[in-house]
């Protein structure tokens, strides 16, 4: 007796079920893909709604129709790998089934934009899946610090006898000995010791007198 009233109930429950599923109202979304210049979206591409629960194919010339969607709101996407299209949400109601309220996001965070229904929407945008390789450019050849140095030390080497030449000779003759010192680490830090206790100022000052008396002397 117990098993015969539970069968009666599940079978109750069961033909209330698909009796409200019968008399639920459903319609149909409708649309067209185009490019922006208003040409048909030739491209087969899969539409979905609602994340999948709902799939459809646009045709040849860009037109899609997805059946039996009931009251609600729902969320558009059409999935292309090559052009990006906005997020359209739709609004159903029960006592408007054939004008449903469209929203357009034209990238995730854009602000909405109302779209009118059928909807005619246009690809925002391509995706760039591999970056372009850039062109030969002077300006990135001087980005390059190995190339700064380079540029420095010839331009050091057009530069220096230039320099050279409106020395005095005994400027030349202490440059030349300093630039030996730099050779010879030993005799760099004999020079520097000998500033450093007084004996390059010694030194130094017995040239500037020489120089002196040899200028005194020509004139």
């Amino acid at each position: 007796m117990v098993s015969l009233l539970v069968k009666l109930l599940l079978a109750f429950g069961f033909l209330s079920n698909c009796s409200a599923q019968q008399l639920a109202p459903t319609t149909f979304l409708e649309g067209r893909l185009q490019f922006p210049d208003k040409t048909p979206f030739n491209i087969t591409t899969k539409i979905t709604l609602n994340n999948g629960e709902y799939n459809t194919y646009s045709r040849k010339d860009g037109s899609f129709v997805i059946y039996n969607v009931p009251p609600g709101i729902h969320q558009l996407d059409i999935d292309s790998k090559v052009y990006h299209f906005g997020q359209i949400k739709i609004q159903l109601l029960e006592e408007s089934m054939d004008s449903p309220k469209c929203l357009e996001y034209a990238y995730p965070g854009a602000a909405k934009k109302v779209v009118k229904y059928p909807l005619v929407l246009s690809p925002k945008g391509t995706y760039q899946y591999f970056e372009i390789k850039k062109g030969f450019s002077v300006l990135s050849l001087l980005k390059n610090p190995m190339v700064l140095m380079m540029l420095f030390s010839v331009g050091m080497m057009v530069w220096m006898p230039k320099m050279m030449e409106g020395l005095e000779p005994e400027e030349k003759a202490r440059m030349k000995k300093q630039m030996e010192a730099q050779k010879d680490p030993t005799q760099m830090l004999s020079q520097m010791w000998g500033e450093i206790t007084g004996g390059g100022e010694e030194s130094a000052g017995t040239t500037r007198r020489e120089r002196r008396e040899r200028r005194a002397k020509a004139n």
